[in-house]
């Protein structure tokens, strides 16, 4: 891959300074793959596991067919991509489109506009996510220079789950027990679990540099359902940009990613030459939760290294170290002359994200807490996406009857969040729901975790936008106390946020890109039960503050 990317790169320099339009076709396919000993049929796109690696400029428009050549329906979403006017383009399944029919074709096209550096593309649909991914690499318009010293090789690491069967069976196994899901097999580096699980260590990813090379890591979170811990052996990590923007560079030994996010870090060929293991494995918050602790590596491969160097694995922080990863988000800081916080707030709303149990009687025995089924919700409404036509066509056609715009701007009950409640409260209610906002407002959200079943970190992802993290802590939001805490200077600014563990994140953003947006969970264990809603952000005045005309070749349902 970092040979792809520069000679990627390298095509990119060589033509013209003006804003490019790039074409491409992705073939949607069953593919064999061999993991794990196991031989088995995958979704693809084009053959490859991960997918195609996209790049262009910041400026440049991409137009993408996607042909469908599998027995499901699906989507492709890009992942970060404002997609200004053109939400028809975005990808969630019956949110912004109806799905790509077996044997059909869409075309995505979108231009990408003032943004630079790591996003990345994947499934929009049930959970095929799970292997149709790639990386969307947005490098700075020609003549324009990264604000740090240009890497000498640049690769994407992305980092993804394994299971030994066919994902969309243990989707509909949890969906039919009301059980958790069963949990993965295997972490992956760019599709490959690495040395440390059977028939594994002939394929591991590696990356060879020469002593003194500076190496920018692209790492994505690809994975359905896990928050990841990520290090380098004996190499510190410069942390130069997260979700396609850029930070003020800092230094640690260690990185979280959540599910959707993307961290770019810089690192020098500084030590002895050796083979060194780039490593990640779970961070897992929620208390009493099965999930895979198994370890994934790749291989930093020192040129002049001993064939025979057994490399050295990086110690990474205990699967519950939410005080790591606390210190880690606290040093994200955007570049300041990049930073127009809003500051004049015309949308003050808070939501509670958080699990729940639906009751199972009358009806079979279910598997989840104290025979229940599992659930999510924000403010306790369980999202219900529609099935005969998308939120976006609804909205665009006046068509009645498919969601209502009274989501509740404020938890329908207060209560002690991340303390004791009612178990009154456990049980949420179930609808599709909007909430409507002007545009140009000025919107402030305070993200708030619940301790209903288990407090835990949610990583929330916020589709057509990006937006300012200007707040984060533990326990219940107080805003007597901790508004005036707000960084309004240089705060993050991202496209997914982790709500801390037993705690709360305020977002700002300035509604100014028209169309019908998903805010979610993006473990998609939790957005099948329900942990999402949906903004409509109504049309301006004039063309360029309003939503384009749908494509002639969007899907029908």
């Amino acid at each position: 891959m970092s040979v792809l990317l520069i000679f990627l790169l390298g095509i990119l320099s060589v033509t013209t300074s003006f804003p490019e339009t790039h074409y491409h076709e992705f073939v949607v396919q069953e593919t064999p793959v061999k993991r794990l000993c196991k031989t088995q049929n995958i979704i693809t796109v084009n053959g490859q596991f991960p997918g195609p690696t996209i790049a262009a400029r910041n400026g440049d428009s991409l137009a993408i067919k996607v042909t469908n050549r599998v027995r499901y329906n699906i989507t492709i979403h890009w992942h970060g991509i404002r997609q200004m006017r053109t939400p028809w383009a975005d990808g969630p399944e019956f949110v912004t489109q109806c799905p790509i029919m077996p044997d059909r074709t869409y075309t995505y096209r979108f231009k990408i506009e003032n943004q630079e550096g790591t996003l990345w593309w994947h499934a929009h649909s049930r959970w095929l996510r799970a292997t149709v991914y790639g990386a969307l690499i947005i490098f700075p318009k020609s003549g324009s220079l990264y604000p740090f010293s240009a890497p000498k090789i640049d690769v994407p690491i992305i980092l993804g789950e394994w299971w030994n069967r066919n994902i969309l069976k243990v989707m509909k196994q949890a969906l039919h027990t009301g059980a958790a899901p069963k949990v993965s097999n295997a972490y992956t580096v760019n599709g490959q679990p690495g040395d440390l699980y059977k028939c594994s260590a002939q394929d591991t990813t590696k990356i060879s540099v020469n002593p003194g090379d500076t190496v920018m890591l692209r790492v994505i979170n690809a994975a359905l359902n896990q928050e990841l811990f990520f290090s380098v052996a004996n190499h510190k990590l410069t942390v130069v940009g997260s979700d396609a923007t850029y930070n003020k560079p800092f230094t640690t030994d260690v990185i979280m990613v959540g599910p959707g996010q993307t961290t770019n870090v810089v690192l020098k060929a500084d030590q002895p030459p050796a083979h060194y293991y780039m490593a990640a494995r779970a961070y897992q918050s929620a208390q009493n939760a099965t999930f895979d602790n198994t370890t994934t590596t790749a291989i930093l491969h020192y040129k002049t290294a001993s064939a025979a160097t057994n490399p050295v694995l990086p110690r990474l922080p205990a699967f519950n170290d939410t005080a790591t990863v606390t210190a880690f988000s606290s040093q994200l800081r955007s570049v300041r002359a990049l930073v127009k916080v809003p500051t004049q707030i015309d949308e003050n709303l808070f939501f509670t994200v958080g699990l729940g149990l639906i009751n199972c009687n009358p009806g079979p025995r279910c598997q989840g807490h104290n025979n229940t089924r599992f659930a999510a919700s924000m403010n306790n409404v369980s999202f219900v996406l529609p099935r005969t036509v998308s939120l976006m066509q609804a909205y665009y056609q006046n068509t009645p009857g498919i969601y209502t715009v009274d989501f509740p701007p404020s938890p329908p009950r207060k209560f002690d969040y991340t303390g004791n409640m009612s178990r009154a409260l456990w049980q949420p209610g179930s609808g599709t729901k909007l909430y409507k906002l002007k545009f140009g407002s000025n919107v402030q959200i305070v993200l708030q975790d619940t301790a209903i079943v288990t407090t835990e970190d949610h990583p929330i992802h916020l589709h057509g936008y990006h937006f300012f993290v200007v707040g984060e802590g533990f326990g219940n939001f107080n805003p007597a106390t901790d508004t005036s805490k707000f960084n309004l200077v240089d705060p993050p600014v991202r496209n997914t946020i982790n709500v801390p563990d037993g705690g709360w994140a305020v977002i700002r953003f300035h509604a100014d890109n028209p169309g019908v947006w998903l805010f979610h969970c993006h473990i998609d264990s939790h957005l099948t039960w329900g942990l999402a809603m949906a903004f409509i952000v109504e049309n301006g005045e004039g063309p360029l503050q309003s939503v384009e005309p749908p494509p002639a070749d969007l899907p029908k349902c």
